[in-house]
């Protein structure tokens, strides 16, 4: 990682630059962030650092996080940062931080299928009672825009004709099979962010969040493109569990800031905006892509043999209405994705011991 975990300045500069004309209404104003220390939460923190300083508006944001001890031995630059605090409690049950706020960034869950499928009950209290609990601190708080991270798992399967799913897809989850827990908790979200709307005056935006990648995804994890990088920086075979068939998308994390702050400013609300790439590849040409990226001697080990003639499974978004309605693009490409990844995690190696304890 860079020092002290600091992203790369020319993302924050990135992100700085395609949102610039959107803060002056932040000025002197408060933010609230759930999930902050995740890696949605460590994008959001620093950029807001970074702008809040560029463009010396004088903001402050308070994370919320269960472990401030933790935050702080992690990314000790945002910690010690004038303009952050770190407010301390659990998303279901934290107390309300004094004080008028103007905005909050409720992106705190649990994203790890394992959790899900090993305690479904903490995944769907955290998910549906940490939002209902961040929405009554909005309403009581003053607050004038929320923004909800939801996911593209609202939509249940893809269906296989279906290249890129808009919004306007109704969706096929099916509520008793404990795989969608996740998506159905989001889908429960959703519908309390539109209760709330019709009762409090702050207007809940809906950002339904794809795949992605950039500094701080996990490398050990279920995202197959952290795994694959993860792979060729320790120096092993990528390893694809499956047949390499399903198509994902992924948009780097600096885009993905870009996108959330947009959103959070600009988007009308209740209108759900998905934010991914819609530019897909199998797994298995992701694999080669990382590979060809990082590193081209790396061999590439497929579990299963495809079946002629079956459909793949997809993943992938249809992008339109956020380009359409916010003016909103994917700037940085697969393999630029994967370079900047891979070079933050490889500065990790390059730290002296004594800094990582």
């Amino acid at each position: 990682m860079s020092p002290a975990n600091r992203l790369p300045r020319q993302d924050l500069q990135l992100i700085l630059e395609r949102t610039a004309p959107l803060w002056e209404e932040v000025r002197g104003h408060r933010i609230f962030v759930t999930g902050g220390t995740g890696f949605f939460g460590c994008w959001l923190v620093e950029s807001f650092c970074y702008i809040n300083e560029a463009l010396a508006l004088g903001a402050t944001m308070v994370v919320l996080t269960r472990k401030p001890a933790a935050f702080a031995a992690k990314c000790p630059h945002l910690a010690a940062n004038p303009g952050v605090a770190l407010h301390c409690g659990d998303v279901r049950t934290f107390t309300f931080p004094e004080g008028k706020f103007e905005y909050v960034l409720h992106a705190a869950t649990d994203a790890s299928t394992r959790a899900a499928t090993e305690d479904p009950q903490n995944t769907r209290s955290t998910i549906v009672e940490g939002t209902e609990h961040t929405l009554q601190f909005a309403s009581a708080s003053g607050v004038m825009k929320f923004l909800l991270t939801s996911s593209g798992a609202v939509y249940g399967k893809q269906p296989p004709e279906v290249t890129h799913l808009s919004e306007n897809y109704i969706g096929s989850l099916d509520p008793v099979a404990p795989v969608n827990v996740y998506g159905e908790s989001k889908r429960a979200a959703e519908r309390l962010c539109s209760t709330y709307r019709a009762r409090a005056r702050f207007g809940c935006k809906i950002a339904r969040c794809w795949a992605f990648c950039g500094p701080h995804l996990p490398l050990d994890q279920h995202f197959a493109i952290g795994n694959f990088i993860g792979d060729v920086l320790a120096g092993r075979p990528i390893q694809i569990l499956g047949d390499g068939t399903p198509r994902r998308s992924y948009l780097y994390a600096a885009d993905l800031a870009v996108w959330l702050w947009t959103m959070l400013f600009r988007a009308p609300a209740l209108v759900p905006f998905n934010v991914g790439s819609a530019h897909d590849v199998s797994i298995l040409e992701l694999a080669h892509t990382v590979a060809a990226t990082l590193n081209p001697k790396t061999e590439i080990l497929v579990a299963q043999q495809a079946v002629r003639g079956t459909a793949p499974i997809r993943y992938v978004p249809c992008v339109d209405r956020a380009r359409e309605v916010l003016g909103l693009r994917q700037s940085i490409g697969l393999e630029e994705s994967i370079s900047r990844t891979a070079e933050w995690y490889g500065q990790q190696t390059k730290r002296p011991v004594e800094q990582t304890q």
